[in-house]
């Protein structure tokens, strides 16, 4: 269980609680956006070596979680998963 006052936990509550999240691989959105972050630990998305190419997103694609963190924050933040 994460503790309330966990590292990674800065105001997501605002935006993250309840959403739709579907599982995804990650893609360029255009040529200037090269990657995105985990909303909780920052690690990086891209299609670049050693960065994370899949994980949990939002349905407009805008917020990006970590497997690691999505499995912390999964009950505490009641996310939907999309089929």
């Amino acid at each position: 269980m994460v503790e309330k006052d966990d590292w990674r936990l800065q105001g997501q509550d605002r935006y993250l609680s309840g959403v739709t999240l579907r599982w995804k691989k990650w893609k360029a959105p255009s040529a200037t956006w090269d990657h995105d972050h985990c909303e909780f630990c920052w690690e990086k998305f891209s299609e670049l070596p050693e960065t994370l190419h899949e994980g949990y997103t939002t349905k407009d694609e805008k917020r990006w979680i970590c497997p690691k963190c999505f499995s912390d924050f999964k009950d505490m933040f009641q996310w939907i998963l999309e089929d």
